[in-house]
């Protein structure tokens, strides 16, 4: 076989148009962030609660079973 066949890309449409993908995701996106501001503006004024008063414990060291070396 000695012939070079051809491809020719000129007349073709592209595979992909990406203005419409994009258009696509931006209806989307903007209702994610309009549910993001809904519960922002939703959400409960939560008051501090008073620091807890610092506890003393204690701590039993014990020896445990001794191993001669």
């Amino acid at each position: 076989m000695k012939h070079q066949m051809e491809l020719t890309l000129a007349d073709a449409t592209p595979a992909y148009r990406p203005a419409a993908r994009r258009q696509r995701r931006l209806p989307s996106a903007h209702w994610w962030f309009d549910q993001m501001r809904k519960a922002v503006d939703e959400a409960m004024d939560w008051q501090p609660v008073a620091p807890v008063r610092p506890e003393q414990t204690r701590l039993l060291l014990v020896a445990g079973p001794h191993k001669p070396a």
